[in-house]
């Protein structure tokens, strides 16, 4: 039995014209009071410095601060940690303990602080912490306050900004409810919230997340990801608003909106306050262009190219999106460039490096020709080293492998980045400041390293986080998943469903009705981390919600109807068939370069280029590569062979385009989603919901289209056509009464 560990005694006083203040009794700060005005003495010299004084604006406190800090605290400040998970449990190769023990064997509470953590935050300074999985909200909450009352007792007092990837992802067996409590809200990935065709959509999103955000410690979130998905085979397709200029800058725009906006009395300044979240814009300059579809968190994908020397069209989301937004916080606070090396397009300095080494994109653009003066934080892990084999997840130092760990960061540094992603380690970053002293003197570099420190420190300063940055259990638990966060959550994935096809108004179905559903297989994998995935056959839905719209039957000659529920080709992460890259053609001798394939059945590459833009020998022309899921395939086939002429219906969950062709006048309908409820798909289905998405990207005809178009180029594919003569292209989708024509498909529809 775990014993109850110290939670940190939080005490508060209340500014009767000013903000509320928190502060932990083991941190020794006091209150500091100056004409009936509370402050928090959060330096403990018993005076008031700038930086603590809540009625100057956050650049002047933050100026202040980055003055008063030491070049160890400010390079601490420049960390962005690992991934974090709460209770922090051990991954991979990184090992987390408490009092030396892992925390199965430990005593320690979900909220406890890791040895690992705790060194971290203390001998590293590092004040950025990134979030993956909590046990719950009040876990979640008590962390949080454990970790700023332990940075709070520090020499300067200086808060922690608590950040996440996007985590509103669907469980899609969870049945639609009124608030669970401690349950955050379910929304559509970026992909199926493009699907709406709706900006108010994202920024209604974008409002509800920061909320809940907030509600469980979290200050940054690292999205939106607005990189233009020009080639329909990247893998991180779906974590974007599509391949539409116009329409990602639009959504990219209403979601930072949304995130960063705080109004009415939890307004602190400029827009600025305490429901606002900073947004962390991704990728600069644009990951989507990636050769051949491959990405580059792998080494095999580590070039973006621009065969159609469209370049610019992809800064858009960025500067007419990002950088230009409605609501007072002006632009994102914060942006990540990609890992890829944009190839050829520094005409500057001729470099071919990855995006935040280069000084052309971070400072030449970026800072001085688009003028940008918020945060720039490197992706994950590039001042690592590479591993052995293109394949395997290690650093991703592209285009500077050569360089030791500190030279990377100093040349980082030189390029105008103000933080190191997924870096614990403050040495590297003394190192590199060193460096720098070596080469422009003392006095540059302090200047160089303050510059940084008031961007870092300004984007926590407009949060409220100085004033106070704790939370209480009760309240967090009435904000997350509450009632009406679920319900909007849950309209959204309605308004994310395409219908695709309807042949001879199938749909919608009668309730009541009998319904077949073969299982599904799918094989044995590995994730991106190298970790064995098992193969499974099981139902793809659950069956306890289908049996509150149908009568469920596993005799295909019972029913009336039958459901094939299908992912586009290689939705799971495969290492041999969906990235790009073979192990075992690179082991047998061949070059590792395959095909990536969005048809479900063996493909050939027979129309690949003959040679490849970027890199040495990347040609994969006459290269064959099976999906692992092409049993999806043989499921639709063999399922409409067994119900005899009686209706086929697929749903069909997509994460990029795939190419129906193999199964389309197989069946009657076709449902598309991006991630929702299997209670949206039944909605649908039986007409209790009528289907209005519409498709933020081209559907493909054939293998060949997606070879010949080009990377950087949008809407250049030959579109699939189907039995009912509809062209599955951008913007396409149908309701009850056939094709949509409305305002959103006149808005963007090219």
């Amino acid at each position: 039995m775990k014993t109850k560990s110290n939670q940190a005694t939080i005490q508060y006083v209340e500014n009767s014209e000013g903000p509320f203040l928190g502060y932990s009794t083991s941190s020794d700060v006091s209150i500091i009071n100056i004409d009936g005005h509370l402050f928090k003495d959060l330096n403990k010299d018993g005076k008031l410095d700038k930086y603590e004084d809540w009625r100057l604006s956050p650049k002047e406190r933050a100026k202040d601060l980055a003055s008063k800090m030491s070049i160890e605290e400010i390079a601490g400040l420049m960390l962005y940690s690992r991934h974090q998970s709460i209770p922090a449990l051990s991954r991979g190769p990184y090992k987390y303990t408490f009092a030396g023990k892992e925390y199965p064997e430990s005593d320690a509470e979900p909220w406890d602080l890791s040895d690992q953590q705790k060194e971290f935050l203390k001998k590293d300074n590092l004040r950025h912490v990134l979030i993956t999985s909590v046990e719950s909200t009040e876990a979640a909450v008590k962390w949080n306050n454990n970790v700023q009352a332990f940075v709070e007792g520090t020499r300067l007092g200086i808060p922690a900004n608590n950040s996440s990837d996007p985590r509103h992802g669907i469980e899609g067996s969870a049945e639609f409810n009124e608030g669970a409590g401690g349950q955050i809200s379910m929304w559509p990935e970026s992909l199926g919230i493009a699907a709406t065709f709706d900006p108010e959509v994202s920024r209604k999103f974008g409002e509800i997340a920061s909320k809940e955000y907030r509600a469980i410690g979290l200050t940054t979130a690292l999205s939106p990801q607005v990189d233009l998905a020009t080639d329909p085979r990247w893998y991180r397709f779906n974590g974007t608003f599509g391949e539409d200029p116009k329409l990602s800058t639009d959504m990219g725009r209403a979601y930072i909106d949304g995130f960063q906006t705080s109004d009415g009395p939890k307004e602190i300044t400029e827009g600025w306050g305490y429901d606002s979240v900073n947004a962390m814009v991704k990728h600069w300059p644009g990951g989507g262009s990636g050769e051949g579809g491959r990405d580059a968190h792998f080494g095999y994908g580590k070039y973006a190219v621009y065969p159609g020397n469209n370049f610019d069209m992809h800064l858009k989301p960025f500067l007419e999106g990002a950088f230009k937004l409605e609501g007072k916080t002006k632009k994102a606070s914060a942006v990540m460039p990609y890992y890829t090396i944009s190839f050829d397009q520094d005409p500057v300095n001729g470099e071919n490096v990855g995006n935040s080494y280069s000084s052309y994109l971070i400072t030449d653009l970026l800072r001085e020709k688009y003028g940008y003066d918020g945060v720039v934080c490197t992706d994950w892990l590039i001042t690592a080293d590479e591993p052995e084999t293109e394949d395997k997840f290690a650093g991703k130092p592209w285009g500077v492998e050569g360089y030791t760990v500190a030279e990377r960061h100093y040349k980082l540094l030189m390029s105008g980045v103000d933080q190191f992603g997924g870096n614990n380690e403050v040495q590297p970053v003394i190192d590199a400041y060193n460096m720098g002293v070596k080469e422009h003197g003392e006095a540059y570099m302090r200047e160089r390293f303050e510059a940084s420190a008031v961007r870092l420190l300004e984007n926590i300063f407009r949060t409220g986080l100085f004033e106070n940055p704790y939370l209480h259990v009760e309240e967090s638990e009435k904000t997350v998943g509450k009632a009406e966060y679920m319900a909007e959550g849950y309209e959204a994935q309605v308004k994310s469903v395409v219908c695709l096809k309807n042949k001879d108004h199938i749909l919608p179905l009668k309730k009541g009705k009998t319904v077949y559903i073969p299982k599904r297989y799918t094989a044995e994998s590995e994730d991106w981390f190298g970790n064995p995935v098992p193969e499974k056959y099981d139902y793809p839905v659950s069956l306890d919600i289908v049996r509150k719209y149908f009568n469920v039957t596993e005799d295909p000659d019972q029913a009336d109807f039958s459901l094939v529920f299908i992912t586009n080709p290689d939705f799971h992460f495969n290492p041999e068939s969906g990235t790009g890259f073979s192990r075992s053609d690179a082991e047998a001798g061949g070059n590792g370069y395959v095909p990536i394939s969005l048809q479900y059945g063996t493909y050939m590459a027979e129309h690949a280029r003959e040679k490849s833009i970027a890199g040495d020998n990347r040609s994969y022309k006459g290269k064959i590569v099976t999906p692992a899921n092409t049993t999806d395939l043989e499921m639709v086939k063999k399922t409409k062979e067994e119900m005899n002429g009686k209706p086929a219906i697929v749903s069909l969950l997509l994460n990029k385009p795939a190419i129906v062709a193999e199964f389309e006048q197989d069946v009657h309908a076709i449902v598309a989603n991006f991630g929702v409820q299997d209670q949206v798909i039944l909605d649908i289905l039986t007409g209790d919901r009528e289907p209005s998405g519409l498709l933020p990207m081209q559907m493909p005809a054939n293998m060949r289209t997606i070879e010949e178009q080009k990377e950087d180029v949008p809407h250049d594919m030959e579109c699939y056509v189907d039995s009912e003569g509809n062209v599955y292209d951008f913007a396409y989708g149908l309701n009850w009464d056939g094709v949509i024509q409305d305002s959103r498909v006149k808005r963007y529809k090219k």
